[in-house]
This record gives C-alpha cells, sequence and structure tokens, in this order.
C-alpha cells in the first residue's frame, strides 16, 4: 500500500455547502482499522442532511467500498478480513450486546440511532469526534471496532458493490418484512433506487406479479424496473393506481405493498385500498398525517401496516449474493459517478435539484 499520511475529503459545513479539507490519518489500534475508499454511494437520505447544518460539520457518505489499508490483529480476526481485501461497510455501530443485536436486529440497537445524544454512525457523525473520518466522501474512513464488513465477492465491481446497502433494503423489507415469496403479488410505489431494489428482493423471492408504480416522467426507470423483474407498471398521472391494480389482478388486489414513493403519510390510507384481505402495507414515507388513518378499513379487512428502516447484516449480504451471480443487468443501476470535487452537483441530482436524472449515483474520492 502506498504511504500516504493525509485524507483528502469533502466536507458538508453548511447548508447545501461543501469545503475539500484535509485529515492526518489515524493511529490505528488492535481492533480497529483503515479502509482506502474506492466509491461511496450517495443515498436519498445523504440530501436530506447535506440541506441540515447539524449536527455541525461532517463527512457525508456511508455507501462505502473500498481495500482495507491497515487493520489491528483483534479487528482481522473478528471481521475476517485482512489488508488489500475489498470490502463494503454498512453505516450502523452498535453495540453488539443488546437484546437487538444479539437477535439480529442491529439496525434496532439504540446505538445505531443517530438522533441520540452521543451516538455515531457512519455519514453522520461530525468532524469533531475523532477522528473525523466518519464518512465516505473521503479518501480513507477509519473502521471502528464496531464496524460492520462485508467481503465483496469476486468479480464484482466497486460501483456495483455500492449499491450493496440499497439492495439490501430491498430484500429486508420486500423479503424479510414484508413475507414476499411464490404466489404473492407486490405492489412497489415509487421507482428510485430503494424501489428498484424492492423489485429484484420480489424477483428473486419468486414473486408472481411485480406492479411498479410512478409518474409518466418515469419512463426510463420502468424500462428498467422491467428489465430487473417487474411485470407491470402503472402511470398513476395517467391511470388510478387502485383501478390498475385490480384491472392487472382480476380484482383480487395485492399481498403486499410498499411504499417508498415519498409522499408520505398522506398516500398511506390509498395504499391500504390496494390490498386484499390480510394484506400488509410496508411503509419508509416520512412526514406529517395529513389526515386520519383509516382504522375502519384496516380492521375489516386485518390489515398490516408496518413502518419500516434500515436492513439486517443478512438482507446486505443476500444483496450481494446477487451481484456475484450476475443474473440481472445491475450495471444500468449506476449511472453516474463523481469526484470529490463534483459532490455539490452530485447531491443536488440526487436531490431533485437538477434536471439530469439518476438512479444511483457514486463518488470516486480518487477521480481527478
Amino acid at each position: 500500500m502506498a504511504n500516504e499520511t493525509m485524507a483528502r475529503a469533502a466536507v458538508a459545513v453548511g447548508s447545501v455547502k461543501t469545503e475539500i479539507r484535509e485529515f492526518p490519518l489515524p493511529e490505528i489500534p488492535a481492533d480497529a482499522g483503515l479502509l482506502r475508499i474506492a466509491v461511496t454511494g450517495i443515498c436519498g437520505s445523504d440530501w436530506g442532511m447535506y440541506k441540515n447544518d447539524k449536527p455541525g460539520p461532517r463527512i457525508l457518505g456511508h455507501e462505502m467500498v473500498g481495500t482495507i489499508e491497515k487493520i489491528g490483529d483483534v479487528a482481522k480476526y473478528r471481521w475476517g478480513v485482512k489488508e488489500g481485501d475489498l470490502v463494503a461497510l454498512e453505516e450502523y455501530l452498535p453495540c453488539g450486546h443488546c437484546e437487538f443485536c444479539r437477535s439480529g436486529e442491529i439496525r434496532s440497537c439504540l446505538e445505531t440511532d443517530q438522533r441520540l445524544p452521543g451516538k455515531i454512525r457512519f455519514g453522520s457523525t461530525p468532524i469533531t469526534v475523532e477522528p473525523s473520518l466518519w464518512g465516505g466522501y473521503s479518501t480513507f474512513a477509519y473502521m471502528h471496532p464496531r464496524t460492520l464488513v462485508h467481503k465483496v465477492p469476486a468479480g464484482v465491481a466497486p460501483n456495483i458493490a455500492a449499491m450493496a446497502l440499497p439492495l439490501g433494503n430491498g430484500f429486508q423489507w420486500i423479503y424479510y418484512d414484508g413475507g414476499a415469496g411464490p404466489g404473492k403479488t407486490i405492489v412497489i410505489q415509487g421507482p428510485g433506487q430503494q424501489g428498484l431494489g424492492a423489485v429484484i428482493a420480489a424477483k428473486i423471492a419468486g414473486a408472481d406479479l411485480i406492479i411498479v408504480s410512478g409518474l409518466s416522467r418515469d419512463s426510463k426507470r420502468f424500462d428498467l424496473a422491467k428489465a430487473l423483474g417487474a411485470t407491470h407498471t402503472v402511470e398513476v398521472d395517467k391511470e388510478e393506481l387502485g383501478a390498475a391494480v385490480s384491472r392487472i389482478t382480476n380484482g383480487r388486489m395485492a399481498d403486499i405493498v410498499l411504499d417508498c414513493s415519498g409522499l408520505g403519510p398522506k398516500n398511506i390510507n390509498p395504499s391500504l385500498f390496494l390490498l386484499r384481505k390480510r394484506g400488509v402495507l410496508l411503509t419508509v414515507s416520512r412526514g406529517d398525517a395529513a389526515e386520519p388513518l383509516n382504522v375502519n378499513h384496516l380492521i375489516n379487512n386485518q390489515l398490516t401496516i408496518r413502518g419500516l428502516r434500515g436492513h439486517s447484516f443478512e438482507a446486505v449480504e443476500m444483496a450481494l449474493s446477487v451481484m456475484a451471480r450476475k443474473i440481472l443487468p445491475l450495471e444500468l443501476m449506476s449511472t453516474h459517478r463523481f469526484g470529490l470535487d463534483q459532490i455539490d452537483t452530485a447531491l443536488k441530482i440526487v436531490g431533485g435539484q437538477m434536471e439530469e436524472k439518476s438512479i444511483h449515483v457514486s463518488i470516486d474520492p480518487w477521480m481527478s
């Protein structure tokens, strides 16, 4: 490995403002490591954090893929990796000993919740917390002793591996949380990177019908959704979604509905009417409730509403396994790559502030 002594990073210093700064590489204790970042994907949540100037200057980016530059002996044993291995990291830094961690639900560990005081997490921790290198928009990242490390399978390119978390979300939500499988009809609202990850999960799980909804301007994303396994697409500005689902299913309706449209709680009641009896509504759309929940319809039809957040270790492993099999054109999802000096533009594209459309955007910190 080269003998660098400094990391170069894009630091979010205020609302929609970035500065390129340098940081000294930290000493690596026996239970930690140093990652030489190859690429880092941009999550939609990064745009929301970029607009927020709290909790202070920080290095964004948590969809990190890179090679292990340095690693302590304890960490080498714990993670099962060595220097030079290509790995993907999760954003979480779980405690490892609470009831959630012990049962595999690391995403529920209180240590992973960056909204709580004093908690750290990749991509959202301020640079005032030593050693500052907590985000992927940098040439190097510090691998905390509680880091969750995944080996990238041989033959999987870094820009594809950088989609492990959004695709892992798809497997977590559709398969693990939703119970997708053969014979199921699934409606996925929103053809962004999370929705497309859910399409992949539904396809791999063996769902019979996979219906993806969006707007007519999403025509290219609809084409990609079909290439990834969707059986039907619906332009909701041209056809009412409930009528379309009824038409496609001959009135049976859906077993599972996933709302990642970004419409928020106002879409809960309409989504409930897409379900058959005993169906499951999964939602990741945040916001304040626009109207009361239709409790009568919920009870009469024995429906389930489940709020979703994050992924399990197993779901990310499943995403990497699908990448290794190369049975789907995942490269079509990787639409853009930018350098650190272009991070502002990259984030604005992901945030829908530019005319240019994207699906999954990645940052190559070594790109000139």
